[in-house]
């Protein structure tokens, strides 16, 4: 069983730079097929602007940090064990080409089930721009098989 001591643990804020080229690419894999995530000019004229941040963007963010599976080190989790449980986004704000995202993340909350045989690791990110605004959160939980 993970230790709950790490419940409240904050990690060290992380910056991304949010380049038209990775929002482009990202939207045709998830095969976003509105043109305001592939054309410019569609973006500004729905009052993006730039390109936009497809729905689950947020997600891929948080993999640009230099080690985005530091929290599994930190608990002693092998990366072998572990499934995607959930992830959840809220955006208050869009998130564009040009933006500067910076990420703050926290343990949220630890919890197992099935008598430990699984354990559970909520993470909560909170997202801001580079004019301090707070632009979006995301809940990622991950289950740890035991």
């Amino acid at each position: 069983m993970i230790d709950k001591s790490y419940i409240g643990h904050s990690f060290e804020p992380f910056t991304v730079e949010i380049e038209k080229g990775r929002l482009k690419f990202f939207a045709r894999a998830t095969g976003q097929n509105d043109p305001i995530y592939l054309d410019e000019n569609a973006a500004k004229a729905a009052g993006y602007s730039s390109l936009p941040a497809a729905p689950t963007f947020l997600f891929s963010v948080d993999l640009e940090q230099d080690n985005p599976m530091q929290f599994l080190d930190m608990l002693g989790v092998d990366i072998a064990r572990i499934l995607h449980g959930e992830q959840e986004f809220e955006y208050h704000q869009p998130i564009c080409a040009g933006d500067t995202i910076t990420m703050q993340s926290s343990i949220a909350d630890i919890y197992d089930k099935k008598n430990g045989a699984m354990d559970f690791v909520v993470q909560k990110f909170k997202a801001t721009n580079q004019r301090g605004e707070h632009v979006a959160d995301m809940i990622r939980t991950i289950v740890v098989r035991n």
